[in-house]
């Protein structure tokens, strides 16, 4: 089954024969899994292997929710802003999320070693200490404390695990 995005929703249709993984290019890069590397005394942060190709050609790394960080493909963080450029002026709360999310980004660009350094402002805001865990969320990379990550976890892991209705309707 292959799952195809379109401005009137999701659809599913069937793709390749039997057994057969999606064409190259069909489906676009979904993050997933929990990794846990060190931030180092300079502020550098290794980015999980198993990303380092799709963030080669840069991210852009913001302020998110809950004090975490959120790291998006340079390509992803692009097609975002021309959904929020669409915002009207006149909506406020569209006019303190662009602010808070453009006026906290940093663009960089991974070393050879798969390491981006994490901006003073930035590690103040998610309360960055050596110890970070680096989540995929579907469309970014997030980065949080791991202590931070811990008590998310502890407050959420329940009500998720007793979820008795869908998320998204049609969806989960």
């Amino acid at each position: 089954m292959r799952l195809t995005v379109g401005e009137s929703g999701v659809h599913w249709s069937e793709c390749g024969g039997a057994g057969r993984p999606w064409d190259v290019g069909e489906v676009e890069r979904v993050f997933f899994g929990s990794y846990s590397p060190r931030l180092d005394e300079k502020g550098r942060l290794f980015l999980p292997a198993r990303f380092r190709e799709e963030l080669t050609g840069g991210l852009v790394l913001t302020k998110g929710q809950e004090r975490c960080l959120y790291l998006f493909p340079y390509a992803e963080f692009e097609r975002m802003t021309e959904t929020l450029r669409r915002a009207p002026l006149t909506d406020k709360s569209a006019r303190d999320y662009q602010r808070v999310l453009f006026a906290g980004a940093e663009q960089e660009l991974p070393d050879k070693q798969g390491r981006i350094t994490v901006g003073p402002r930035l590690r103040a805001y998610a309360g960055l200490s050596r110890d970070c865990v680096v989540n995929g969320a579907v469309t970014r990379l997030e980065i949080w404390d791991a202590a931070a990550w811990e008590a998310y976890l502890a407050e959420k892991e329940p009500s998720f695990a007793t979820l008795s209705q869908e998320v998204l309707p049609g969806i989960l």
